[in-house]
């Protein structure tokens, strides 16, 4: 593995902790913090808003300048706004941690996927990016498992420290291994930015690409926050069993990064799409049944790959949208995907509140099938961009 992905894949390994360690403790800092669990669930947008709203200009700056040293910077203000949210007093700075947690994460994993793009061919991208899920989905496994545990050891002040001293370990080793990498781009120019925008939205499949990736956000990653409190209706209040199911989602994107290349030879890429929206279908309705957690796991392990069999492979063709200014076309995906996972907790929010839990799920597992059929028949490659 080229040594500059090992150290970008540190960089999203951080960054996944940091994005799914609150949903285990999410009723623990509601109950520090004096607010209720559905309040404190909007973290999640709180983090997820912010980062799809800065990803059209980090991009773009990303193309302009220098894609690792944005990440440095992002990274800094990630681990800054971590060690803040371990100090809060109040809610409303617990949510200020968090927008700016969201900033700041927002030129980590698109920008290190753009990087990626660029040092990568197409035909070798797919199992390139498959090592990055790799990392993530480990980061995801371990910051969802191991926030549980420490919330219930030592509360939940302790997770965001021991997140913070992650973070702060793999900007230390960015900074020391990414000096000098990449190359500086032309300088900040408005009409540049312009002109890589268009270039993305000439392409028809742009629509198709991000469209997907907004309903996955919402539809799937909008469930993650109120899931802590789905198990304590049920009478299951320690925080590590929530950690424990969301963990199965990253142990099945495990499973796909180490498989990948095997399921593109035995599905190819549209067949992987349309099966992955299916099972994520299945497996989100399966939450409705109330079955025991341990089921929850396994049915968790096959949403994440599921998941990663549809969003891989839409990934592969946001990255080829406009190759000049993919720095662009990765944080778009970006922006749409986290804006989905933005709105998801709010739309769950009011379904659960309106039609009940069990309606609420089911309308969304069948919507999550209808996105991986449309995604499956309208992307497909052409005979040029293979290569």
């Amino acid at each position: 593995m080229n040594p500059v992905l090992t150290v970008l894949a540190f960089v999203v390994f951080a960054s996944s902790m940091f994005s799914r360690a609150i949903d285990p403790i999410v009723p623990q800092i509601a109950d520090g913090l004096g607010t209720d669990a559905a309040t404190a669930a909007l973290l999640s947008t709180a983090y997820a808003l912010p980062l799809a709203i800065v990803q059209p200009v980090l991009g773009a700056l990303a193309d302009m300048f220098n894609k690792t040293r944005l990440i440095l910077i992002c990274l800094a203000i990630v681990a800054a706004a971590t060690i803040a949210g371990a100090l809060v007093t109040s809610f409303p700075l617990m949510v200020a941690s968090r927008v700016l947690t969201g900033i700041g994460a927002g030129g980590l994993v698109p920008i290190a996927f753009a990087v990626l793009g660029d040092l990568v061919p197409v035909k070798d991208r797919q199992v390139a990016m498959g090592r990055l899920l790799f990392a993530i989905m480990s980061g995801n496994l371990l910051g969802a498992t191991a926030s549980g545990a420490i919330g219930d050891l030592f509360g939940w002040r302790a997770v965001f420290i021991v997140m913070a001293v992650v973070g702060c370990g793999v900007l230390v080793l960015g900074v020391i291994s990414l000096r000098g990498v990449g190359q500086r781009g032309g300088g900040f120019s408005l009409s540049a930015m312009q002109s890589g925008y268009r270039s993305i939205f000439a392409n028809r499949l742009a629509k198709f690409c991000f469209g997907a990736v907004f309903v996955e956000g919402a539809l799937m990653y909008g469930v993650f926050p109120h899931l802590a409190a789905l198990f304590h209706d049920m009478g299951e209040t320690r925080a590590s069993i929530p950690g424990i199911v969301i963990g199965g989602f990253a142990i099945g994107g495990v499973i796909y990064s180490l498989r990948v290349g095997f399921l593109l030879r035995i599905f190819g890429e549209n067949w992987m799409m349309r099966i992955g929206g299916l099972l994520m279908g299945l497996t989100i309705a399966f939450i409705a049944l109330r079955a025991p957690w341990q089921a929850d796991v396994v049915d968790f392990a096959v949403l994440g790959l599921a998941f990663y069999m549809l969003h891989g492979v839409i990934q592969i063709y946001a990255s080829e949208l406009a190759p000049a200014a993919r720095g662009s076309a990765m944080a778009l995906h970006s922006f749409f995907y986290f804006l989905g996972q933005a709105a998801g907790p709010a739309i769950y929010a009011v379904g659960f509140g309106s039609i009940g839990v069990t309606p609420t799920l089911m309308v969304s597992g069948v919507m999550l099938v209808i996105n991986g059929a449309v995604a499956g028949h309208f992307l497909r490659r052409s005979a040029q961009s293979a290569t």
